[in-house]
């Protein structure tokens, strides 16, 4: 008889494909830090630093990805606002890593050298506890799951749907972009968070810290996509499906979709928080750009790059789209835009199920 574990992972995906997701995860948390850590730099095996942050920065790209395919891809709800949580739980991070640096910022003062700059004499209330991570931690879920659970309350008890829910999130992300550039609100301005120095003690310029980051990033992404396809193949996951397609019809049936979606609602965005927490360590800062309205947008075009309703699309989406902007960005950087949308159009044209659609067609036989 199969063991437990070995039968609820094969209820969540087949075999083969449970095979291939280990092989990749072995790959990038056991192949790729041996040719980091101990392959000689002038090896052509050796993997750099640079490319081991850059990796770790996608894979929490990823997670926002899947994020967003549970609640559009799944449940219909499309969102131009998961920057603002993604943001959030960088914020909630990044708290915690200025108050590491200590004493040893630019004016050595055990408060953040933004505050010195703006004459500020203590800290905030809202940063009390910050230089404690666990503390940190519960923030970093608290903060985008409590905004995206009052959000959705007001949000879904309106019946608010389609295009108008989709501005609404954009206008959220956006008042709070604005929020956050003010210097009075206490979050370092334009300007942010950054230099950052050491987490939990260790440094963040050691390539071993960095390549323990990027390992929990991985892990995250592989924990996120298992906890995603245990519930969409759950009953809860065929009532998600049900409000996508007709949500009038199951209302019809006796079911009130508003706890189911404001589930899914709040689920997307603390996952999306806790990207944005190991995203920050790895990027060395965070600022009110990521709460940009484009980048929800991007995050939008992910998914639909790699198959909206798939979970494996859309993480193949962040990983490519991201993969081709850090070298066109370099490449043709007055251009990159244009490309992105051009690649959004000719996607919807012609391979409107995206990546994992196509490849699951060309399966058939």
């Amino acid at each position: 008889m199969k063991s437990g574990v070995l039968a609820s992972f094969e209820r969540l995906y087949p075999r083969r494909a449970l095979l291939g997701i280990g092989i990749v995860y072995a790959f990038l948390v056991v192949v790729v830090p041996v040719l980091n850590l101990a392959v000689p730099a002038g090896s052509a095996l050796h993997v750099s630093d640079y490319t081991v942050a850059l990796a770790g920065k996608i894979l929490c790209y990823a997670m926002v990805a899947l994020a967003m395919d549970l609640i559009w891809g799944y449940t219909g709800i499309l969102s131009l606002g998961h920057g603002l949580f993604f943001a959030l739980g960088g914020y909630a991070m990044g708290m915690y890593l200025m108050r590491s640096i200590g004493t040893e910022g630019v004016y050595g003062s055990t408060l953040p050298d933004f505050m010195v700059f703006l004459d500020w004499k203590e800290l905030p209330w809202y940063w009390r506890g910050s230089d404690r991570f666990l503390q940190a931690l519960l923030l970093v879920v608290l903060a985008p799951g409590l905004v995206a659970l009052v959000f959705g309350f007001f949000a879904f008890r309106s019946r608010i749907r389609g295009v108008y829910f989709s501005i609404i999130t954009q206008a959220l992300t956006f008042a709070f972009m604005l929020l956050f550039f003010r210097n009075a609100t206490g979050f370092g301005g334009n300007n942010g968070f950054t230099d950052f120095k050491r987490i939990l003690g260790f440094p963040l310029a050691s390539p071993r810290t960095k390549v323990a980051l990027y390992v929990l990033s991985a892990t995250a992404l592989l924990s996120a996509l298992l906890l995603c396809r245990h519930l969409v193949v759950s009953k809860l996951g065929k009532v998600l499906t049900a409000i996508r397609d007709e949500e009038s019809r199951l209302r019809f049936c006796g079911y009130d979709p508003f706890g189911y979606k404001l589930f899914a609602w709040t689920l997307s965005a603390v996952i999306c928080g806790i990207a944005g927490a190991l995203y920050v360590p790895q990027v060395g800062i965070i600022n009110p750009g990521e709460m940009s309205p484009a980048n929800s947008i991007e995050i939008a075009i992910w998914v639909a790059v790699g198959g909206r309703g798939s979970l494996i699309g859309p993480v193949l989406g962040a990983a490519l789209v991201n993969c081709a902007k850090s070298w066109l960005t370099v490449a043709f950087p007055d251009l990159w835009l244009y490309l992105l949308g051009l690649v959004f159009i000719l996607v919807t044209r012609f391979v409107p199920r995206g990546i994992a659609g196509a490849m699951a067609a060309g399966a058939e036989p």
